[in-house]
């Protein structure tokens, strides 16, 4: 669903655009010992993998022994945002959210369907639940993040992602819900169409038509093929529906005051092409360092470039109306703002209960973007077209230009980790 251009679409949902920030190596504090520091985030020697496992390990490894062995002087193990830090108000309230709209999937016979060939020894449907109803408990009754992390450590067990190279590393971008002015009919102002999912996609000749193909170089041609009469709303920049698809979903404030929303409905069959990637080749903007900003300010200092690299991404993605429903991921419930995570469903155990430990940007009273080393309770309950492997996850930071504003500049090494209650 999945960044101002970093990232993902929501139900795809996520197509991260990777615009391929420098990643931010998961350093640790001063006040933090040595035994504890990058050695306890990695996956134990033991566990590595074999030369006979390499083709398709178990994305998920049960740990043996306390995660949080040393977290009395490293905050960094808490997530004490449950109960307010980096300037924001507590979110309790958003995790038992989180929670309850995961139990209500769980209740589902797609989620049963999802977990009869889960692969990874010890998740079941049902010991999914449990977890999830005694978090639940535990999260109410604890009154700080360290007396949170202690009963957790009692009584769950951690399942670490293998991540991309079977240690434990995992990338994480984010992604987020962008809110737009919008137009239900065209108008001079409003000239750009987002455009329904056309009732024959499935009938359409492979390869599909490419998005020149269907919009044209300029992004207004799509009247005269195949998506004529599928155009939901219109919007003034070009810009603004491609950043919608690659969100996977948008908030709109219609001219009347009135807002409603859209959603991922379908794509075509082609693989995202980062338009950040393309501006490197070309020596139109550094690698290093790219960010949202920058593409932005490029594109602001030459708009005839828009149609030039908008074009060379083959990808095109419907939308429906969602008539002001909030975005909503892969597992058909609402997200929440930063206890949301995407990650690849093949592999992942949908709707379970997970912790991450990353470097995240947090805005500050004064405005500045501040990177953090963070841990977070999250609830697994999306996914995304660009999202794939035990070493993706796509973090949803919420609604609106804040959220696309940090959304836009995290890409950073992680951890992941599923948490079940021991049996």
């Amino acid at each position: 669903m999945k960044k101002k251009l970093v990232a993902l679409c929501l139900s795809l949902p996520v197509i991260p655009l990777i615009f391929f920030l420098p990643i931010e190596s998961l350093t640790y504090r001063e006040l933090s010992p040595p035994e504890c520091r990058l050695k306890k985030w990695e996956l134990p020697i033991s566990f590595e993998i074999s030369d006979t496992q390499q083709t398709s390990p178990l994305p998920l490894l049960s740990l043996q022994r306390p995660l949080f062995p040393c977290c009395e002087a490293d905050k960094s193990c808490l997530d004490e945002q449950i109960w307010g830090e980096n300037a924001k108000s507590p979110d309790k309230k958003g995790l038992l959210m989180a929670v309850d709209r995961s139990l209500q999937y769980l209740q589902t016979k797609s989620a049963a369907t999802a977990y009869q060939g889960y692969k990874v020894p010890g998740i079941t449907h049902q010991r999914v639940i449990k977890s999830l109803r005694r978090f639940r408990q535990v999260l109410l009754t604890s009154k700080s993040a360290a007396e949170l992390n202690a009963a957790i450590a009692k009584e769950f067990v951690f399942y670490q992602s293998i991540g991309k190279d079977t240690k434990g590393t995992v990338l994480f971008t984010a992604y987020y819900e962008p809110l737009y002015s919008a137009s239900r009919t065209p108008t001079a102002e409003y000239r750009y169409p987002i455009y329904g999912l056309p009732p024959d996609l499935k009938s359409w000749v492979k390869p599909h038509p490419t998005r020149l193909e269907l919009e044209g170089t300029d992004g207004l041609e799509g009247k005269k093929g195949k998506l004529r009469g599928l155009e939901l709303f219109w919007f003034r920049d070009r810009l603004e529906p491609y950043i919608i698809q690659i969100q996977g979903s948008a908030r709109l404030q219609l001219p009347d005051g009135k807002q409603t929303t859209v959603g991922y409905a379908g794509n075509t069959a082609y693989g995202y092409k980062s338009i950040g990637r393309e501006l490197a080749n070309d020596g139109k903007l550094p690698l290093e360092g790219m960010t949202m900003p920058k593409i932005l300010d490029y594109f602001q200092k030459y708009p005839q470039e828009l149609n030039v690299y908008i074009s060379r991404d083959p990808s095109f993605v419907f939308f429906q109306e969602n008539h002001g429903a909030p975005a909503t991921g892969s597992i058909s419930v609402p997200l929440v703002a930063e206890r949301s995570i995407a990650t690849d469903k093949s592999l992942m155990p949908p709707g379970a209960l997970a912790l991450i430990r990353a470097n995240f940007p947090f805005i500050e009273t004064n405005g500045k973007i501040e990177r953090r080393i963070v841990s977070r309770y999250v609830l697994d309950q999306d996914t995304g077209g660009a999202i794939k492997g035990a070493g993706r996850v796509d973090y949803f930071l919420g609604t609106g230009q804040q959220a696309g504003d940090r959304a836009g500049v995290t890409v950073s090494n992680g951890q992941l980790y599923y948490l079940l209650l021991k049996q």
